[in-house]
């Protein structure tokens, strides 16, 4: 490894840990930031919001990556990031709070794709799993720290101190990251935008999210046809034909990165919902029971970089497998009986699984891009993993919102959304058998 090709690790490092770390330090102080603010109803709408924006923002960063390199979008992106955390730090009320979410989601949702036309165009196919690896690599320490380090300044100098704190460090590896940026410039000029196309998705599936969780039937109906209306076509611009079908190749790719993250959400973003709610544990332990699975997620990488003569379709269906043993190993989580050290065994293996998937999908629809095109394909990667995410967002907060207004119990809900899981991994892993990269 040159030099250069060691300092771009550094900087794609560093720029996954600093998202890494804003995501998890403000979802540990946002429950005080809505408390102090009277926010409650607009709660769920940050992340709401965060989301969306990170759509929308990772199909601009293919799109100038493309157009005029990695290092202008990033600049720009680092410029809005630290904007939202000013105006997070400042806001008066709960509104602003979703103002400051929005524009961060706007900064930090170009990380990924920017990360993934890094290494495209400056390592060998041989080195990128290991990079790959690496930059799952960054979610580890903000994943073990973050919480506890974003309480304690909460505790001891408020909740904007949080965001105000961020800052430095967003300077620092923004400042750091784009030198070597410079050197990896576009080799075409794309013709057309799909911005457009961005926007109509993200409010689409905005919309259908609000459908889902709406109290009024008529409402809901009208809102889920008009947000499905709007999703599919501003996806039908942005994704690959066939992506519905898994036709092989790129499509079957990008399905099933849809469909893996959407089911790993359904388990992971509601165990600690279940471990507050039937078995009244603390804030730390409720995160104590993912932990495993965020750890072991970076070691299927890692186990996945070096064994590189497993066959892409065959890594991906044994991820898949450990999922689904992960979502009905949980399970009983569902009992007030049942310990939770055992949740954190029982759901760590499907991390291993996710990461066992996630190297092979993302080298495979790589595999599909063009030189000085690297954008495109990664912001593609990228816009499925939000749209798994968000889709099961709005699935599995639907069922809990049915079990706030007395329409069935919690344990109801989070069982549908655990079953749900299961159900997601078999039609992953019936599409994965075409995975497959380009020759």
């Amino acid at each position: 490894m040159t030099g250069q090709q060691r300092l771009l690790a550094v900087s794609v490092f560093l720029s996954v840990t600093l998202v890494a770390f804003e995501i998890t330090s403000l979802a540990t102080a946002m429950p005080t930031i809505s408390r102090q603010l009277h926010g409650d109803s607009l709660f769920g709408v940050t992340s709401a919001a965060y989301t969306l924006a990170n759509m929308v923002a990772l199909v601009a960063a293919g799109e100038l990556a493309d157009r005029r390199g990695p290092a202008t979008p990033f600049t720009m992106s680092m410029t809005i990031f630290v904007v939202g955390l000013l105006v997070g730090a400042w806001a008066p009320t709960m509104v602003w709070v979703v103002v400051g979410r929005t524009l961060q989601g706007l900064g930090s949702g170009t990380v990924g794709p920017l990360a993934y036309v890094l290494i495209a165009r400056a390592f060998p196919p041989e080195r990128q799993p290991s990079m790959f690896a690496l930059m799952s690599t960054g979610w580890l320490l903000p994943s073990l720290f973050a919480p506890a380090v974003s309480g304690w300044i909460v505790s001891a100098f408020g909740w904007r101190w949080v965001f105000l704190g961020i800052i430095p460090i967003a300077v620092v590896v923004a400042t750091l990251a784009v030198i070597p940026m410079r050197a990896y410039r576009s080799a075409g000029e794309p013709t057309t935008t799909r911005m457009p196309s961005a926007v109509r998705l993200a409010v689409g599936v905005g919309t259908t999210a609000i459908a889902l969780q709406s109290g009024s039937w008529w409402v809901a109906i009208a809102a889920f046809v008009v947000g499905v209306a709007l999703a599919v076509s501003g996806g039908r611009q942005l994704f690959p034909r066939g992506l519905p079908r898994a036709t092989t190749g790129l499509p079957a790719v990008l399905a099933v990165r849809v469909l893996a993250t959407a089911a790993f959400l359904g388990v992971d973003s509601f165990v600690p919902l279940a471990a507050d709610r039937v078995h009244h544990a603390s804030p730390l332990v409720q995160g104590f029971t993912i932990i495993g699975a965020a750890l072991l997620w970076s070691g299927g990488q890692w186990w996945r970089a070096h064994h590189p003569d497993v066959p892409a379709r065959v890594s991906v269906r044994r991820g898949l497998v450990l999922m689904a043993f992960g979502a009905i190993a949980i399970t009983p989580v569902l009992s007030p009986h049942w310990p939770l050290w055992a949740v954190f065994l029982g759901w760590a293996p499907a991390g291993f699984g996710m990461g066992m998937l996630f190297n092979p999908t993302t080298v495979a629809a790589m595999s599909y891009a063009e030189e000085g095109r690297e954008g495109r394909v990664s912001s593609q990667v990228t816009l499925a993993d939000s749209l798994g995410f968000a889709a099961m967002g709005a699935v599995g907060g639907a069922t809990v919102a049915a079990a706030d207004r007395g329409l069935w119990s919690i344990r109801a809900a989070l069982g549908t959304n655990f079953a749900f899981t299961v159900a997601l991994t078999v039609v992953a892993f019936v599409a994965a058998r075409r995975v497959q990269a380009r020759t």
